[in-house]
């Protein structure tokens, strides 16, 4: 029974399923066999594979699309023509497959440069975009951390504020306590009050 993986994308796993879905594209399969198959190469399911490229990859590689199309056109018409010339053997005597092969050489190169410049500078893009989003979140995590420093310093000085007054009220119990003593002592009945600076007095 294959295990099938609920882990993240990482990008070796991304470029296999661009990889193998132009080369379908280019191939004439359909888009569901190269899911499929990176399913199997991968461990996942083809589902998960369609929704990857549906809603990320795709984007990334929409010139290479468009090439893998225009390879797939170029190479279906040439597949028609030479099966229609086939016939007469004596008549291209084995140059068509070279002229087949040579064309799709040159195709290939001038698309793939033309392809190479529009990434470049989609990646550029991609690369600013991100470097300022990561910049702008560092200045909120900076203000954030101002924040936390802001309020931690005045939970310190609530907490002194806290213990000084718990200080003060135990030594005004131990106060009270040793006079109640001293007194019982002597026999005396003692009264108190407690003046504005919280002093027990006798």
């Amino acid at each position: 029974m294959t295990v099938v993986r609920q882990d993240a994308w990482n990008q070796d796993e991304d470029v296999l399923l661009a990889e193998v879905v132009l080369r379908h594209i280019r191939e004439g399969s359909t888009q569901l066999a190269a899911f499929e198959e990176v399913g199997e190469k991968l461990s996942r399911t083809s589902a998960a594979c369609g929704f990857r490229w549906n809603s990320l990859i795709r984007k990334r590689y929409e010139s290479a699309i468009a090439i893998a199309k225009k390879q797939r056109k170029e190479r279906n018409k040439d597949k028609i023509d030479y099966e229609e010339s086939r016939a007469d053997v004596s008549r291209h005597d084995g140059k068509r497959d070279e002229y087949v092969v040579a064309k799709e050489k040159s195709l290939s190169l001038d698309d793939v440069i033309v392809f190479l410049k529009n990434f470049k500078s989609t990646e550029e893009r991609r690369s600013g975009q991100e470097l300022a989003n990561l910049r702008n979140q560092v200045e909120e995590l900076k203000i954030q951390n101002a924040q936390f420093q802001s309020h931690l310093q005045k939970l310190n000085h609530e907490y002194q504020l806290v213990c000084e007054d718990y200080k003060a009220l135990i030594e005004i119990m131990d106060r009270a306590r040793k006079m109640v003593a001293t007194d019982e002592e002597g026999g005396n009945h003692l009264t108190f009050k407690v003046d504005g600076l919280q002093k027990l007095e006798k």
